[in-house]
């Protein structure tokens, strides 16, 4: 197939142009770091990209938590814009394949399970608890602590901060395109992706690329709260390889399907740091920080993926995390 992979000089999209060339594909990159007319938010443009193009992979986006809310008409500008314009010239085109990169910040918080209640889940965390060190959520209903799980695809979104709802709305439109269509839409919602071409020393860039950058600068990696946070850290090559898999799979048409997209091992945000100093310190300090919008646990059941589409994870944690920890990573 002929693939249109936007954002494919990114971080991400860089390593999803390998995997699909190794499939046999032929991918064409849309990238505004290649050619800065390349926006997916430009009609014109993006029409031009898809001629002769059979299946899309969409990639680009502005990630990550940014500065707070003073970003929010840039995030819808460039992730809820430019994915209706691509899809509206899908539309127009005829392709009727593709595959976005969704994000597990679309739940919120994770699964939780309360020994009294159940399956609960907490509201946002209070700034007052915050403040006072008391990062665990409680349970709304008797306040006890609570035991988290793995989330599935079935959960109820819950997104918390600006660009969780902008990738939630990405799903919408992706959704709404398939069934005007008749076209196939698949969501891999990633989780915590670190590797090789992570960008560095960017405010938009996720808690692997900020502890690397530190290390690279001879720094301690500066961990928020108490380095309990619960995370799947995966890796990117193997984010790759689930966009290969997920273009070639048989998804139905008319419909979005979402495939949680992790390694299936949570870890700690305070391991993983450790993890990265061990080759090349200094230790990581624990600084007892927070910032609003962050969640505490959030860690995915990806096993629908691995039975639908046959895809499994190659690099473990402690390999991928000393691989990372020698990579190069690309400026901001």
């Amino acid at each position: 197939m002929r693939v249109l992979v936007t954002g494919g000089a990114g971080f991400i999209g860089s390593h999803v142009v390998e995997a699909l060339e190794a499939c046999g594909h032929e991918p064409v990159v849309f990238d505004v770091r290649d050619d800065p007319e390349a926006d997916v938010r430009d009609p014109e443009a993006v029409a031009r990209a898809l001629a002769g193009v059979d299946a899309v992979c969409h990639q680009a986006a502005m990630v990550g938590l940014g500065t707070g809310f003073t970003d929010a008409a840039e995030y819808v500008s460039r992730n809820d814009l430019g994915t209706a314009v691509l899809l509206t010239a899908m539309a127009e085109k005829d392709v009727r394949r593709l595959v976005l990169a969704g994000s597990m910040v679309v739940y919120g918080e994770g699964r939780y399970t309360c020994a009294r209640h159940g399956v609960v889940r907490p509201g946002p965390r209070d700034v007052t608890d915050l403040a006072a060190g008391r990062f665990e959520p409680r349970c709304p209903v008797c306040g006890e602590e609570l035991s988290p799980g793995l989330v599935g695809e079935d959960a109820p979104v819950d997104p918390r901060n600006v660009y969780a709802t902008t990738k939630l709305a990405q799903e919408h439109l992706a959704a709404a395109w398939a069934r005007s269509t008749g076209g196939s839409a698949v969501s891999l919602r990633y989780h915590n992706v670190y590797g090789p071409r992570m960008p560095q020393d960017t405010p938009y860039a996720g808690v692997a690329s900020f502890f690397r950058s530190a290390l690279a600068r001879g720094e301690a990696p500066r961990v928020y709260e108490d380095g309990l946070q619960r995370r799947d850290f995966v890796h990117v090559r193997d984010v790759a390889t689930a966009n290969a898999a997920a273009l070639e799979a048989d998804s139905a048409a008319g419909a979005l399907t979402a495939y949680n997209t992790g390694s299936g091992e949570p870890h700690t945000v305070g391991e993983m740091a450790t993890a990265l100093a061990a080759d090349h310190g200094p230790e990581p300090v624990v600084t007892g920080e927070y910032r609003l919008g962050d969640v505490r646990h959030i860690t995915a059941d990806s096993s629908r993926l691995r039975a639908e589409l046959g895809w499994k994870p190659e690099v473990g944690f402690a390999d991928g995390m000393r691989e990372f920890a020698r990579a190069g990573m690309r400026g901001a």
